[in-house]
């Protein structure tokens, strides 16, 4: 037996060595999401955002580096425009327009804007990356057929808005298919992303947005 030790050890380690290879740290496969969305110069598609209080859908247009346009089909006509500078969101209920200039800083952008090449650059730095349970894909949902990646994000600072963040990544795509978000309160904000069409040419009028002219406009309302 004590001859055999070695030779045991010898061989678990040739067999271990490959088998270690191939396993991606939480980080690395970040970075391989990251490498993905470095390639995306615009995309758009379907988007379900789920709340404590209430569902909403729309169309998502982004294109690089901070342009986004969301226009909700629930609710409806209801309008979100970030251009890099200014954050205007349109909502018809109350026929108001609110404004806000974010000096570039991006807050405007929403979570939404997270699925993006500087969103995950952004993440990057201000969050510890890990993997939710384990390197290996696992269903979206209970009993779905869609398999994902699970990545789990723990803030550095209490600077964040979320303190914890989930991505969900496709495995067949390697694009974020969901982005969870918890608030300091707790509270649960879901961004699932479907029909996702990449490299579309986007032109970038689809960001402007005139809103109706009998709407009342309240500037600086996220500081108010």
């Amino acid at each position: 037996m004590k001859r055999l030790s070695p030779v045991l050890l010898f061989c678990a380690l040739i067999v271990a060595g490959p088998l270690a290879q191939d396993i991606v740290t939480a980080d690395q496969f970040f970075q391989k999401v990251s490498d993905t969305y470095v390639k995306i110069a615009d995309y758009e598609a379907n988007m379900a955002i789920s709340t404590d209080t209430q569902p909403m859908q729309g169309k998502l247009y982004f294109k690089a580096p901070a342009l986004l346009r969301i226009d909700f089909s629930q609710p409806p006509e209801q309008v979100i425009v970030f251009d890099g500078e200014r954050l205007l969101v349109y909502i018809p209920q109350f026929r108001a327009v609110l404004k806000q200039d974010t000096g570039g800083v991006g807050v405007g952008a929403t979570a939404a804007a997270l699925a993006s090449r500087e969103g995950l650059a952004m993440m990057k730095r201000n969050y510890s990356i890990a993997w939710e349970s384990t390197p290996s894909p696992m269903p979206l949902d209970a009993n779905s057929k869609e398999s994902v990646y699970r990545l789990l994000l723990s803030r550095k600072t209490i600077s964040e808005g979320f303190k914890t963040i989930r991505i969900s990544v496709s495995e067949t795509t390697l694009y974020i298919r969901r982005i969870e978000g918890w608030t300091v309160a707790n509270e649960r904000i879901a961004f699932d992303f479907t029909a996702i069409k990449i490299n579309q040419n986007i032109p970038a009028n689809r960001f402007l947005y005139d809103a109706p002219a009998s709407a009342n406009v309240y500037n600086n309302f996220l500081f108010q």
